[in-house]
């Protein structure tokens, strides 16, 4: 499984833009744009360099650890999958094509696509000295209009992005995304019950047209959870000095709730697992576990006298794959 920390090279190339730059500036813009982003703006208040640096210093970590973890399940569920091309929607800075280059080293061509000067700017600026991402071709355009003329690709990458568009637009947007992927779609968005939402209705919308998916439902039918209730998963990540800076953190961790769906061509023949839907509850006399299942939904209770299953349950964590075999 890849890591959820930022590689070696990306930390180096964002350490070398910070040279003189300050702290405290960076720190106020990141919070300013983070109040946007959760208020429903987009990414139009990202104008300028220093807009851009802040940016990804208060996000692309995050970000980063969350697309990894929906990368990491696919693999997972699917490890014969090695793709050669790449198509990022919504690049912004860059963060999703990092995190796939380091989950398949099948990868040799990327294209990113993002309607934002500042980011895009930046990202070419992170991807220079890498080995592999210093040929990345990365198209400016309004995410439907790139995305209309872009090539198919076997990983198409939606990350973060899709709520920054009205709800006809997203289901305009859920087809064209379909229409480029060749074998598999992730699209990764907030863990909130808005980001869920999005999620299920794309998820709904494309199984309609042949979809099927990898993760992380072990089956194509309707999400059996009901509201209150959704969907989501946690990846904790560690903060560097300039992340809780720019943050105005104390901690030196993070945990990124999300919500994702990866979807391919291909029917899924493993079917045999089940998704832990949140952190497993352990007492004394037994384990409880929320489970997604092939079947649906179940609250599975492993007792502290099944020895062998009890050990086993004991080692599930949040977001967990979970196969009969185990």
């Amino acid at each position: 499984m890849t890591s959820p920390d930022l590689p070696a090279e990306l930390k180096a190339a964002l350490d070398g833009k910070l040279r003189g730059f300050s702290r405290n500036e960076a720190a106020g813009r990141a919070a300013s744009i983070s109040q946007i982003y959760r208020s429903g703006g987009g990414s139009t208040t990202i104008r300028s360099e220093t807009d851009a640096l802040a940016y990804a210093l208060a996000r692309m970590p995050a970000t980063y650890a969350a697309v990894t973890a929906s990368l990491n399940a696919t693999i997972e569920n699917r490890p014969e999958f090695t793709p050669k091309t790449l198509l990022d929607v919504g690049a912004g800075p860059g963060t999703a094509t990092w995190a796939a280059a380091e989950a398949f080293p099948s990868l040799t061509d990327f294209t990113l696509l993002d309607a934002n000067d500042a980011l895009r700017t930046l990202a070419l600026d992170l991807a220079r000295d890498s080995t592999r991402l210093r040929g990345i071709a990365y198209e400016r355009g309004e995410a439907g209009a790139a995305l209309a003329k872009a090539d198919t690709a076997d990983l198409v990458v939606a990350s973060y992005m899709i709520g920054e568009l009205g709800e006809a637009k997203q289901r305009a947007l859920a087809e064209l995304l379909w229409q480029k992927t060749h074998d598999t779609l992730l699209v990764v968005e907030p863990g909130t019950p808005a980001g869920y939402a999005r999620i299920i209705a794309l998820r709904a919308h494309l199984i309609a047209l042949g979809a099927h998916v990898v993760a992380p439902c072990p089956h194509d039918r309707q999400c059996p959870l009901q509201a209150p209730d959704w969907c989501h998963f946690t990846q904790r990540l560690q903060r560097s000095r300039a992340h809780k800076q720019v943050k105005g953190a104390e901690l030196p961790y993070e945990d990124e709730k999300f919500a994702y769906v990866a979807l391919t061509r291909a029917p899924v023949d493993d079917r045999r697992f089940s998704r832990v839907l949140a952190q497993p509850i352990i007492s004394k006399i037994e384990i409880t576990a929320k489970l997604c299942t092939p079947e649906g939904l179940s609250f599975t209770k492993v007792p502290r006298r099944a020895k062998a299953g009890y050990a086993r349950a004991r080692r599930w964590r949040w977001g967990d794959a979970v196969r009969e075999e185990s």
